[in-house]
């Protein structure tokens, strides 16, 4: 009896020990819990970003062009993006200074002003493109040289129709000292027919543009002038965007962009192959005069 009852104690003792060391892993356990509980919820819940496209199309290629990327997009992060529609330029660049959205593709000089005055970042640009405005004129003109349109109207989309007017103006100007007179008729479309139609002598486009205009048309034109070139629109993020969900942002696209399933989504942007920006590819436009030629509306 006496052996029994010894056993029986000291197995009650090693049992009671190994239940106070379980207690006291489970209560390390959940303070560590505790502890990261911020980071782990902060990484697990799923937001809501509105993002905001220049409308350099009608609003619904737009959406066709766009809703597919948020979709994969949604699908790889997890997270919901919202895209809101603006009716004209001015009104996205007016939505653009206020910081509404969370997240932007805009031109690289709305980049750069977005930058100064909200601290937009660029996460995302074309690696295989360039953006490069171009004058023409008609095969018949006799315009050779770009001295020749000084003083002569000129038609452009829009002021800040970047490679198409702003930077055109501004190499007009400080590169060949010409001063053209301005005519802004909305589309690259009419710019191409009123150079056509003898409206204007000279008209500022890109080249994307151009090579889908129809071949009684294009036939008529020739490229006078190529503006140097500069990087692509790039999409930008606010800076009250986490760092986290920045690097999950960026980290998505170029998944997207990859993975030869996904990558032709960016087609139609046009986005050949995403690659990672910043906003040191864009600051050389800020030596480039495009402020002087600016319009804020």
């Amino acid at each position: 009896m006496y052996f029994q009852s010894k056993f029986t104690n000291g197995y009650q003792s090693f049992s009671l020990l190994k239940i106070e060391r379980a207690f006291y892993r489970l209560a390390v356990l959940l303070v560590a819990v505790v502890l990261l509980a911020p980071s782990i919820v902060g990484s697990a819940i799923a937001a809501e970003f509105t993002v905001g496209v220049v409308p350099q199309f009608e609003a619904k290629k737009l959406h066709s062009t766009w809703q597919p990327i948020l979709d994969a997009l949604s699908l790889k992060t997890g997270h919901t993006f919202k895209l809101m529609g603006s009716k004209t330029i001015p009104e996205f660049e007016s939505s653009l200074q206020k910081g509404e959205f969370d997240i932007i593709y805009a031109n690289p000089w709305h980049a750069v002003i977005a930058n100064e005055t909200q601290g937009y970042v660029p996460i995302i640009k074309d690696g295989k493109k360039k953006l490069k405005g171009i004058l023409v004129v008609r095969k018949d003109s006799g315009i050779n040289e770009v001295s020749q349109l000084d003083g002569q109207e000129v038609a452009f989309p829009a002021p800040n129709a970047l490679g198409a007017s702003l930077l055109m103006r501004a190499d007009l100007q400080n590169l060949f000292g010409v001063q053209v007179v301005p005519i802004y008729v909305k589309t690259h479309t009419s710019v191409y027919l009123n150079v056509v139609l003898g409206d204007a002598s000279a008209g500022g486009g890109v080249r994307g543009t151009f090579m889908e205009l129809p071949n009684k048309m294009s036939d008529v034109l020739r490229v006078l002038y190529e503006t140097r070139p500069m990087n692509p629109h790039p999409i930008c993020v606010h800076p009250r965007l986490s760092d986290e969900d920045r690097v999950t942002i960026q980290r998505a696209f170029l998944d997207l962009g990859e993975d030869l399933a996904t990558n032709s989504l960016f087609s139609e942007v046009p986005i050949d192959l995403p690659e990672r920006a910043s906003i040191d590819d864009y600051l050389i436009l800020k030596s480039w005069g495009l402020r002087d030629f600016y319009v804020s509306e």
